[in-house]
């Protein structure tokens, strides 16, 4: 008799976390998904998946889980991942993407899991040499990207003290259909859409001019799902995504096309960022394969497609600003 595996997805009723479930289902695998759904949405979660409605916070609960469900692998997922907001809510970034971790961890050592992949961002890079190659040292400017390199060194000695196996993958940008574009702090094609889609100005940070490798879903999520297989992924980090940087201007003329509206933006104070960020690949090419990537246009017309049939969403306000010194004023509690 085949047994199958059985894996865990942190965030897996979110956007990133919901499409690597979808593919892991497809790769034959048994998936529970853990998600509090304060991103996330329980449509998103995939035929064929268990669902657990809880935080990867509750190291109990995280510990009862293992305990019961034996995984094979771990895909953690889960983040609240504005970065700019993370200067401003600290004590909740590194409770959610750092104590969180740590509580997955902990349960991975004690219950045997033979491999822990683990989502990080470019942001551990901060403002470093272009392209961005995992052989740089990181210099995070920002909570959620020191948040993230933690993480990775602990897995790093966890591999080494615990005989834990984990892969490591910094995306950057990644947009595409079930994204969350109700979310005003993050994610910026999401909130070019929404905006739209309520008749709005599109907002920009500056005078627009930063740029970004924006990376399709269908271009990440695969690769994450099968990299599990590859022995030779094992304990090392990829960058994945995009190779082709774009501004944020040309950004928001990609957006309008595909709307089919007039670009009509809305220039706010510059907010402190890093102002150009995209990552060489060719590391993950090497043991992945290389792969044809989703134009930004094609890209952003097939999620724009998606948004017309889920209707725009009602941006929440972050209601847990632990400073607020020198925070945007469009972020700002009113």
């Amino acid at each position: 008799m085949i047994v199958s595996q059985r894996s865990l997805v942190t965030g897996g009723a979110g956007f990133m976390g919901s499409h690597v479930a979808e593919e892991l289902l497809k790769r034959g695998q048994e998936v529970l998904i853990l998600d509090d759904l304060s991103g996330g949405f329980a449509d998103n979660v995939p035929l064929g998946a268990e669902f657990v409605h809880g935080s990867v916070t509750d190291f109990n609960l995280v510990n009862r889980l293992f305990e019961k469900y034996r995984f094979n692998y771990v895909f953690h997922l889960a983040a609240y991942a504005a970065e700019g907001l993370s200067h401003f809510i600290k004590r909740f970034n590194y409770d959610n993407n750092l104590i969180g971790s740590v509580n997955l961890i902990n349960a991975s050592v004690n219950f045997d899991v033979e491999c822990f992949v683990f989502t990080s961002s470019i942001a551990v890079y901060g403002a470093a040499q272009l392209p961005m190659t995992e052989e740089m040292t990181p210099l995070p400017e920002d909570s959620y990207g020191v948040a993230k390199y933690a993480v990775e060194l602990d897995l790093k000695a966890s591999r080494e003290i615990f005989g834990l196996n984990y892969i490591i993958f910094r995306p950057h940008n990644v947009y595409g259909e079930r994204q969350n574009i109700g979310d005003k702090y993050r994610n910026v094609i999401g909130i070019f859409i929404n905006q739209l889609l309520q008749g709005r100005m599109m907002t920009v940070f500056g005078d627009g001019a930063q740029t970004r490798a924006f990376s399709y879903i269908g271009d990440v999520a695969p690769v994450i799902a099968k990299s599990v297989e590859i022995p030779d992924a094992y304990d090392e980090i990829f960058n994945i995504g995009a190779d082709t940087p774009y501004s944020i201007n040309y950004l928001a003329q990609v957006v309008s096309d595909a709307m089919g509206l007039e670009c009509r933006v809305d220039h706010l104070d510059a907010r402190k960022e890093v102002l150009h960020a995209f990552s060489s690949h060719a590391k993950a090419e090497k043991i992945f394969g290389a792969r044809i990537p989703t134009p930004l246009e094609e890209g952003v017309h097939r999620m724009v497609e998606w948004a017309r049939k889920v209707g725009a969403r009602q941006s929440k306000q972050f209601e847990h600003i632990e400073i607020a010194k020198n925070l945007p004023p469009s972020w700002a509690l009113r």
